[in-house]
């Protein structure tokens, strides 16, 4: 009995020591998204822009939706349902990094999501809204700003879709 309780403990000693690369990475991602946006909020005006190149300005937006300023415009209550999903996800992502610490690819992309999800939660608890300020455009065309921790989820993402790729390859 005193072993299998030592092996239980070993195991999942062993388990969260692994997981700390992982989530110093997300911590990494959290610090530069809120230092990026501390830095913006200190330096701009809310709608203000700074053309940096042809293609790309800094501006300071809130939005106070999801991804493309989806439900942006709902009254309030978004701001609660995306924080709970967020919250959420990031419950699953911790089980999943404990479970999988050794693979690595799929451990970058749960960290990098989890980081961006946790960096635009912070925005939501503090601003009631999350701050955007990378803007990209094209021919007048203009993509919807964003920060570093939405940078972050969409790396995740692909990274995530390729660690599939390569596994569904290797079977």
């Amino acid at each position: 009995m005193a072993t299998k309780k030592k092996q239980l403990f070993s195991s999942s000693k062993s388990s969260s020591a692994s997981m700390m690369p992982w989530l110093g990475l997300a911590f990494i991602v959290i610090l530069l998204d809120q230092l990026s946006k501390i830095t913006i909020l200190r330096t701009f005006a809310e709608h203000e822009s700074k053309r940096v190149t042809s293609f790309f300005n800094l501006v300071l937006v809130y939005n106070p939706g999801a991804a493309f300023s989806f439900l942006g415009d709902a009254g309030g209550w978004q701001r609660y349902l995306f924080t709970g999903i967020a919250l959420a996800a990031v419950l699953f992502i911790l089980y999943l990094l404990r479970q999988h610490a050794g693979q690595r690819l799929f451990c970058w992309a749960l960290a990098l999501i989890m980081g961006g999800a946790i960096g635009n939660v912070i925005d939501r608890l503090i601003h009631g809204k999350v701050v955007d300020f990378l803007s990209f455009h094209l021919n007048g065309s203009a993509f919807p700003a964003f920060n570093l921790a939405d940078s972050a989820i969409c790396l995740g993402v692909g990274l995530f879709i390729i660690d599939e790729l390569r596994r569904v390859k290797k079977q």
